[in-house]
């Protein structure tokens, strides 16, 4: 029988227990805090996100306001915290604490309003970058500091893009000029299947009329890149199949300061960029220059340049009234010039030469020019009462004109024929080498073509709290109008010794002589709709368009009476509603469904139908403190799919429009973006981001085309210049003075022509990996040193079978320069 406890043995044990109960009631109390947000006047401000984090930053806690602006936290320990309330049109306002002192009191976190942030929604297509997530659809913003690490080598937009999923690119002459950009699979042919902005405007030559991007907005002085797909973008068109793409320019200082950027590199390739602003009081301004030229890498026989040379000016002005007046207003102009010159053609290689050297340009490219000038005039105004309304109007006007002197045709054979089969011509092979011809046998076209578009364009924006329910309404109009005229003509030329000399002159517009207008008129309703952790935006375009083709004679380059007139009307509502769900603080899921549309050109007949879709997305995302990962599946199906076409496509220019009937486009996105060393305190940085797109897309119809890229036409071919897989990963290492990186991109080969099954050598493009390096060291707060080098293993392969023959990927560049800053922080 055990022996009982000792009275002083006992007492010691209830003390003990006494003592654990108490240290365990202690460490388990749960503290909270608990208040609420406000803005300016006292008002309850909902749908306000508010962060909790602790003074190790070890984790993370966020709430979103009710209706009356409360907030609350649990479950806390203790020790200090920092609280965070921001909101939409609001500048974020701070809170510290420490529990348990500070466990009972009540938190009030006031709410500045800063109109400024409200502009930026109305002129970006994502808006505040921290809210991307918010979005139902599928976003992407590359911001200031990202941009900056991709604005390597001559800062082609090809590259930057490239770790964006779903975005399919086709490279042409290695430096983005005219770049080839579609989204998912709409085609890429000078991006004219996507909507193209610069800060929230049309920016294409003729948007309507002309999309074609022969004109492109410069990249290198971007301050940030937005892409929007899905159910959302149906606010911005015309053009609502794939995507929409906004370029969003440099801002006005804060503070009065000179920012700039020096580099050198491969082919004597130079570059400069200048931003000198700031602001005082409510007047603010800037300007900037961006120059960039190169020799180019291609050998031209005989000897010559192949290179580039861009100019770009940028003006801003900007006034308004003090933030807190109780009507802000402010008044922004911007004026733009852009000049082009490039040694550039479109004839291509045969792929026995290619595979000697890839870089060689023939003889018959000597003479080929692009010479062009674009200049933009823009006016925004922006007013917000109180009250929640706000409406943002802009005044455009974009002239662009272009004159591309290029080889047409030999011995009166286009050339895309003549590089389509070599082999059936060989005589005229042999003169595009440098072999001696009669008079006029090579034709060389002025493509002398002018644009202009312009229109007014205005949002207005209304905040209202309806029940347990917020409302953001948008309602927008534009009326644009656009033109392209063509006023184009023939030299003949002789070669000779490996020379061209011309042998006759065209009378002006005795190749092409007539104008494309359109005339639209668009309105779009939104409603951004949310509750609890539900947020849906349903909403309506409505697109109204006139489009005329007047001819003229080739011989009344004056044009005074036309020889034909067509005319397309084209009336389309465009519905679509996108759902996003939060399902935890951390996990998110979205969907959406619209419809696609894209107008017929003003070359489209009676036959011609506009293109239109149906597309569906549904999304998962994942986000927390240094790792982040979206992933969606798309699904579009056709009702009818238009080709058109254009020189650069391998036709003969016309303009005219095909009809391709239904086709279906299905694939995968998905990204991943994290920090390994994010909860270190070692104070470096590992940077890793990911993506991958698969997309499959072929025709459900037969039919037989003369668009050269379709031909004759099964059931389940495959689109032409559509890639199965594209990858992208990039991997950095980021301490206080150091920025160093790597990234490749890695795509398998494309169709140049639809078809099924293994696409034959002569129609497809080559599958390729592309490594890059890239460094920058901080010398002071004022500036640093970089250099990076791009396709490092000098990998060559090709990229386009398009307009005649085989395009070279761009070789090994390395380019090194300063950054610099002077004045004050901003």
């Amino acid at each position: 029988m055990p022996k009982p406890m000792t009275p002083l043995l006992w007492a010691l044990v209830c003390t003990l227990t006494i003592l654990l109960a108490s240290t365990v009631t202690v460490q388990a109390e749960p503290y909270r805090i608990h208040g609420q947000v406000l803005d300016p006047s006292g008002a309850p401000v909902s749908g306000a996100t508010v962060t909790l984090t602790p003074e190790d930053q070890r984790y993370e806690k966020s709430s979103q306001t009710g209706e009356e602006g409360r907030f609350r936290f649990g479950e806390l320990s203790h020790g200090n915290f920092r609280i965070t309330a921001s909101g939409r049109g609001y500048r974020a306002a701070d809170y510290s604490l420490s529990l348990p002192e500070d466990a009972n009191s009540e938190v009030q976190l006031t709410l500045q309003v800063d109109p400024s942030l409200t502009i930026y929604e109305r002129i970006m297509v994502v808006g505040d970058p921290e809210r991307v997530d918010e979005i139902p659809g599928s976003a992407h913003i590359i911001g200031p500091m990202e941009l900056k690490r991709q604005k390597q080598g001559l800062d082609d937009i090809h590259r930057m893009l490239r770790q964006i999923p779903g975005v399919n690119i086709q490279e042409e002459e290695g430096y983005g000029l005219r770049p080839n950009i579609g989204m998912r699979g709409t085609g890429v042919d000078r991006s004219s299947k996507i909507t193209l902005m610069e800060d929230g405007v049309l920016i294409a030559p003729a948007p309507y009329a002309a999309p074609s991007a022969y004109y492109f907005p410069t990249s290198g002085r971007m301050r940030s890149l937005e892409v929007r797909k899905g159910s959302s973008q149906i606010k911005y068109g015309p053009r609502t199949n794939g995507g929409v793409l906004n370029l969003v320019s440099s801002e006005i200082p804060q503070a009065l300061s000179l920012d700039g950027k020096l580099g050198f590199g491969s082919d004597s390739a130079g570059q400069g960029h200048l931003n000198l602003g700031g602001t005082h009081g409510n007047f603010g301004w800037m300007v900037e220059s961006y120059q960039v030229k190169t020799d180019g890498f291609k050998e031209l026989d005989g000897g010559g340049n192949t290179g580039f040379y861009i100019g770009d000016y940028l003006a801003k002005l900007r006034f308004q009234t003090p933030l807190d007046a109780r009507i802000f207003q402010q008044v922004e102009v911007k004026l733009g010039s852009t000049e082009q010159d490039s040694e550039e053609t479109y004839l291509g290689l045969t792929d026995e030469d290619f595979a000697i050297n890839p870089n060689r340009r023939y003889a018959a490219s000597q003479i080929d020019r692009f010479d062009s000038n674009h200049r933009q005039y823009q006016a925004r105004h922006f007013v917000a009462v109180p009250g929640g309304l706000d409406v943002t109007t802009v005044v455009y006007r974009n002239n662009f004109a272009r004159n591309w002197f290029k080889l047409q045709s030999i011995g009166g054979n286009s050339i895309s024929r003549v590089f389509g089969d070599p082999e059936a011509y060989a005589g005229e092979l042999a003169i595009a080498r440098g072999a001696d011809s009669d008079p006029d046998m090579l034709k060389v076209r002025a493509n002398n073509r002018q644009y202009y578009s312009q229109g007014i364009q205005s949002v207005l924006g209304l905040h209202r709290h309806l029940g347990a329910t917020q409302h953001r309404f948008e309602f927008g109009f534009r009326y644009h109008e656009d033109q392209e005229a063509r006023l184009q003509h023939e030299d003949g030329f002789q070669m000779s010794g490996g020379r061209m000399n011309r042998t006759s002159f065209g009378p002006p517009g005795s190749q092409s002589n007539r104008l494309s207008n359109a005339e639209a008129r668009s309105f779009f309703f939104q409603d951004e709709i949310q509750w609890d952790r539900w947020t849906v935006i349903p909403g309506i375009r409505y697109e109204n368009i006139d489009l005329t083709r007047t001819d003229f004679s080739k011989t009344d380059p004056s044009r005074t009476d036309p020889t034909r007139v067509r005319t397309n009307a084209v009336e389309v509502v465009i519905p679509g509603v996108g759902v996003n769900f939060d399902a935890s603080q951390k996990v998110r899921f979205f969907g959406g469904v619209h419809k696609g549309f894209s107008p017929p050109g003003p070359g489209s007949n009676e036959f011609t139908e506009a293109e239109d879709s149906v597309n569906y997305e549904f999304g998962f995302g994942l986000g927390q403190p240094g790792f982040n990962t979206q992933l969606v599946a798309f699904y579009s199906y056709y009702g009818n799919l238009l080709g058109a076409d254009t020189l650069a496509a391998g036709g003969q220019g016309t303009g005219d429009l095909y009809n391709g009937g239904e086709a279906r486009v299905v694939g995968l996105e998905v990204s991943v973006s994290f920090d390994p060393a994010a909860s270190s305190q070692s104070g470096i940085s590992l940077p890793v981001q990911i993506a991958y797109t698969v997309t499959d897309g072929e025709f459900r119809n037969a039919f037989d085309s003369a668009f050269g890229p379709w031909g004759d036409v099964i059931v389940g071919d495959q689109l032409p210049y559509l890639p199965r897989h594209q990858f992208y990963a990039s991997f950095g290492v980021r301490t206080d003075k150091w920025d160093a990186g790597l990234d490749t991109h890695w795509g398998s080969s494309m169709r140049t022509v639809a078809g099924q099954g293994a696409a034959p050598l002569l129609e497809r493009t080559d599958a390729y990996a592309v490594l890059n390096l890239s460094a920058e060291y901080e010398l002071s707060q004022r500036a640093s040193l970089f250099a990076n080098l791009q396709n490092v293993t000098n990998n060559r392969y090709i990229v386009a079978r398009r307009p005649a023959g085989v395009r070279p990927a761009l070789p090994r560049l390395f380019m090194a320069g300063i950054h610099f800053r002077l004045g004050r922080e901003r």
